[in-house]
């Protein structure tokens, strides 16, 4: 069980002291009970899932790495599927 403050105005604390008297219960137990008769009302919400980033499939290797610079500054532009000596033409 877990300890929490509340503040309640006067006329409130007198109404509740009062009540817990009559029914000879502690303030405590008639807070409990309210907030569980409360929280029985309110749906329960389902877990909240984790956060994903969005992700995408960018599809094979074109471009073997050390001829990738001559590629990205037009000097060759010849794609080939990397490791392999199929040649296709970059559009």
């Amino acid at each position: 069980m877990q300890k929490i403050q509340i503040l309640f105005p006067d006329p409130v604390m007198e109404r509740l002291r009062a009540v817990a008297r009559q029914q000879d219960r502690s303030v405590s137990e008639l807070v409990r009970r309210a907030v569980d008769r409360l929280l029985e009302q309110v749906p329960t919400l389902p877990p909240k899932l984790p956060a994903r980033f969005p992700t995408f499939h960018g599809g094979g290797v074109l471009v073997d790495a050390d001829r990738l610079k001559d590629v990205l500054h037009g000097r060759d532009d010849e794609v080939r599927p990397a490791g392999s000596s199929e040649s296709r033409r970059h559009r």
